[in-house]
């Protein structure tokens, strides 16, 4: 059982910066294709970023494309997100997820663990 911990959430002005990490115990988080997904209230959960086992690949939905930077740490067992320029609508709860396999993809059914999330508020 993979068990996953985000931090790094908090309170920031439109504009801020904040870097969230995910830690991974349990099975090897070099096993897992990361995902960062994100949760406004009232709306449902969507992708964000998400990287391969390895590191290679990356993708982001198009509203974080060029603000938002994934990457990972497999000897540290943990994954990133570099999170700049941002605004308002990036509040939510941000939730790091793995997927058994190298691809990954920023579709929340297609991933087999979750953390508990952490909560992002950009003030306006």
């Amino acid at each position: 059982q993979l068990h996953l911990v985000e931090s790094g959430g908090g309170l920031v002005q439109s504009g801020g910066s904040l870097r969230l990490s995910c830690g991974g115990s349990g099975l090897p988080l070099d096993e897992f294709a990361i995902g960062w997904f994100r949760q406004a209230p009232g709306k449902e959960r969507e992708g964000v970023a998400c990287i391969s086992r390895d590191g290679e690949t990356a993708d982001y939905v198009n509203s974080v494309q060029g603000r938002f930077t994934i990457s990972r740490d497999n000897d540290k067992n943990t994954v990133s997100l570099q999170m700049d320029s941002l605004g308002p609508e990036d509040t939510g709860i941000y939730y790091c997820a793995a997927r058994r396999g190298r691809i990954a993809t920023i579709i929340p059914a297609s991933y087999d663990f979750w953390g508990r999330g952490t909560q992002v508020t950009v003030s306006s």
